[in-house]
């Protein structure tokens, strides 16, 4: 499997252990099978600076594969619940632990993590979720219209010994890209707000209930 990782380096070495707890999946490698998006994902900060894209190849045979598309998307939001804070309230505190227990799944001893990457219009669907602003029933759409694209997670030392790089490094321009980049997040918000004041929301299976 052909992957590609997004980032302000030139050089680039995945190391076992590396990485932070407060990404979406925790410590690990993020990449995608998109390469457009990696382009993207390059160039995302605010700093100005061109990115670049570097490729690699994933051997999959023996791999454990935890995919996120095959669950349901609570479950997701349980792991990025693991992670990442969608508020920092004493009520989100007692409330995610109780929806993480409920809904979620150990992806502790898993070699590869599979699923969408959380950017910032999704951390503008989280925040209303958490504040019982959004029904579920419409959840999986507002994810859908974010556009949030798939990425891998390498997770174990078997997964990285599994991994390898291709030597193409690709130059990623940082005005074309960042500019895509928050087009892509500014549309998305939009489409989100108007599905979250539309009929379609009941507002009746939120977060608090679902726990």
């Amino acid at each position: 499997m052909l992957l590609y990782h997004g980032s302000p380096n030139k050089i680039v070495v995945p190391k076992f252990g590396l990485g932070q707890e407060r990404h979406d999946y925790g410590k690990g490698f993020y990449l995608t099978e998109d390469l457009t998006l990696a382009k993207e994902w390059a160039v995302c900060r605010p700093e100005r600076e061109s990115g670049f894209v570097h490729s690699f190849e994933l051997d999959t045979d023996g791999l454990n594969i935890f995919d996120f598309e095959k669950e349901d998307i609570l479950c997701w939001l349980c792991e990025l619940m693991k992670h990442r804070d969608a508020a920092d309230s004493k009520r989100y505190r007692v409330l995610s632990s109780k929806f993480i227990e409920k809904y979620g799944k150990d992806t502790d001893f898993v070699d590869v993590i599979r699923g969408w990457r959380a950017n910032a219009s999704f951390f503008y669907i989280a925040k209303a979720f958490v504040r019982d602003e959004v029904d579920i029933d419409i959840l999986e759409e507002l994810m859908q219209l974010g556009g949030l694209g798939i990425q891998f997670c390498i997770k174990s030392e078997k997964a990285y010994q599994h991994l390898h790089k291709t030597g193409q490094v690709i130059s990623v321009d940082y005005h074309e890209f960042n500019a895509k980049y928050n087009e892509r997040d500014a549309n998305a918000r939009i489409r989100m707000k108007e599905l979250i004041d539309s009929d379609k929301n009941k507002v009746e299976k939120v977060f608090s209930t679902l726990v």
